[in-house]
């Protein structure tokens, strides 16, 4: 049965000093004001806790327990720090001897908030972000006994999307129907794109292969608890099977999106009844499904009584995909070409990715680990120097990096001299990030400049969360995980912004995200779970963000799709990035 008791005590009360934030981040260029910033969600007891102080006329914080009133501690403000794309100076405090489990009143002059300790912490935000995936399922209507408030009718059972002319070939011509139901809702648009669920369901997939089984597992609350598998491979599973049949069983190319021709108005699922297609495949995509069902053969494997056959299904489908994708080293997804030259024209999401060496990489690599042929490697053996970058749609090397380092000791001597330098190359991105972090105004690596700003930030912030775990794991350098932690504080409220980015959690987080069924339904609180883009000064939608600098270019409005709508590949890291600082916090204490 559905239960938010355990996110309803982790949303404290709304302080005035957080009120006035608010009304005065919407106020277009009034200046920001004075406010005191943290993780409003709460914070490991053996975790480091920091908060930002600004605007204010005092020289320390005092943190003072809710339960007693005594104050428990009086931190001096470390001196001021400011970077003119962070928005006006500031001065931190940290308060982390503070480890009692309990509710605390920060006070700094006259503001004060109330801050949280838990130890379960970690592990509702993890929860919390996965369990949004059950809310964005197509094909599949949501009992209330699950969804609560935002149950629904089913919508798009895509049972009978027609062959795109793009895509149209002898053994299937334009107008085709074809069945490929399931899968998520991409973001606040209902169409769904292999490039983009592909390092979602790799994402997710990655925490189940790093989650250890002296750990709780991550209860959902979703139709398929208490089966045999955990619940986060069950919610992979729904949009494993999609994917499955996005791939033309024919020649193993996959194709490179489910969709409508243009955007549906906001309307809620079952009433969006505008004609799918299935558009032209793409290398991209191919290769990004041939490294996630590589993946899930893995994870299937674990599983043979449960899910009978699905480990060589998934295998037999990513040397498919391989196959085609040699055949067709560089057919790029390119919209407005096909545009020119089939109908009808195709306006939703492009995900056009034209560089498409780390996809070779990402799906080189997961191949070579799960069939134990190390001659995959040898197409990519001449990225091993390339920077680390971390994941991204459109960026998979990452993706084959953290896989190459997880099962370097399954490969011969070359993959570990690969592995060699791509951890090198890992470690030093990360030691460059905390550097920059030392001089942060909100002491975290997103922030380094103004660059770090753009459609889609606070998912870049989860992903280097992700990639400064992976960094802790390799090294064993405690200050990386530390960083870890500030990225998921920052994305939980310590950031200029003032607001926690994550629906339904902390004291101010977004109300009215550009997600369609949040907009359509008839409930005040959108669907909860769900990161929104943040901060964004590029204004690709015309709407108008604070100013003040980049990091504070952010609008909880709906019609700010650059800026507040929602994306299942930047939910994917926020639950790994809090899943394994859960899973690391709970191993520590064992």
């Amino acid at each position: 049965m559905l239960s938010f008791g355990p996110f309803r005590s982790a949303s404290l009360s709304m302080s005035a000093a957080v009120i006035l934030l608010v009304l005065g981040a919407c106020a277009g260029n009034e200046p920001p004001p004075a406010g005191i910033f943290f993780n409003q969600v709460g914070s490991h007891p053996d975790g480091p806790r920091i908060a930002v102080v600004r605007g204010v006329p005092a020289d320390s914080l005092k943190v003072v327990s809710v339960a007693t009133g005594e104050t428990v501690l009086a931190v001096p403000l470390s001196p001021l720090r400011e970077q003119p794309w962070m928005g006006p100076a500031t001065r931190l405090a940290d308060w982390s001897v503070v480890r009692n489990p309990g509710r605390y009143r920060l006070e700094a002059g006259e503001l004060d908030v109330v801050a949280e300790i838990r130890p379960d912490s970690y592990r509702d935000v993890a929860v919390m972000a996965a369990r949004s995936y059950f809310f964005l399922r197509c094909s599949m209507a949501l009992p209330a006994e699950y969804a609560g408030p935002w149950a629904r009718p089913a919508g798009h059972p895509d049972t009978a999307v027609a062959i795109h002319p793009s895509a149209a070939e002898p053994h299937r011509p334009a107008g085709t129907r074809v069945a490929a139901p399931g899968g998520w809702y991409d973001a606040g648009d209902y169409n769904k794109y292999p490039v983009n669920a592909a390092v979602t369901t790799a994402t997710l997939m990655s925490v189940l292969e790093e989650w250890p089984e002296s750990v709780p597992p991550l209860g959902l609350d979703i139709p398929e608890s208490g089966n045999a598998l955990p619940d986060v491979f069950d919610e992979v599973l729904w949009n494993l099977r999609w994917m499955l049949a996005m791939q033309d069983p024919h020649d193993g190319g996959v194709y490179h999106k489910l969709t409508t021709a243009q955007f549906e108005p906001f309307v809620m699922p079952h009433e969006a009844q505008s004609p799918r297609w299935l558009v032209a495949k793409s290398t991209a995509a191919t290769l990004d499904a041939a490294a996630v069902f590589a993946q899930a053969a893995r994870l299937a494997e674990r599983y043979p009584a449960v899910l009978p056959g699905l480990a060589d299904s998934c295998r037999t489908a990513a040397l498919a995909a391989w196959t085609w994708a040699r055949r067709h080293p560089g057919r790029t997804y390119r919209q407005s070409v096909l545009n020119a030259e089939f109908d009808p024209d195709v306006q939703t999401g492009a995900y056009g990715d034209r560089h498409l060496d780390d996809e070779w990489y990402w799906a080189a690599v997961e191949l070579a680990v799960t069939t134990a042929r190390d001659s995959f490697l040898t197409v990519v053996a001449d990225q091993a120097d390339e920077p680390f970058s971390p994941a991204s749609w459109a960026g998979g090397r990452a993706m084959g990096d953290y896989t190459l380092l997880r099962y370097r000791d399954r490969l011969d001597e070359r993959a570990a001299d690969l592995a060699g330098a791509r951890k090198a190359a890992l470690l030093a991105w990360g030691s460059e990030r905390l550097a920059a972090a030392g001089t942060n105004p909100y002491r975290s690596v997103m922030g380094e400049s103004e660059r770090d700003f753009g459609w889609g930030s606070n998912g870049e912030a989860a992903n280097r969360g992700m990639a400064m775990l992976h960094a802790w794991r390799e090294s064993g350098n405690a200050a990386f995980r530390e960083a870890a932690g500030d990225l998921l504080d920052y994305l939980l409220g310590r950031n200029p912004t003032g607001f926690c980015f994550v629906t339904g959690m902390g004291t101010v987080s977004p109300m009215f995200p550009h997600h369609r069924p949040s907009g359509a339904d008839a409930v005040a609180a959108p669907v909860p779970g769900l990161l929104v883009g943040g901060p964004n000064p590029h204004r690709q939608d015309g709407v108008a963000v604070p100013a003040g600098g980049a990091a504070l270019a952010y609008v909880d409005v709906e019609a700010s799709y650059a800026t507040n709508e929602t994306a299942i590949n930047w939910n994917a890291p926020l639950v790994y990035l809090a899943a394994m600082l859960e899973m690391a916090f709970t191993e520590t204490a064992r």
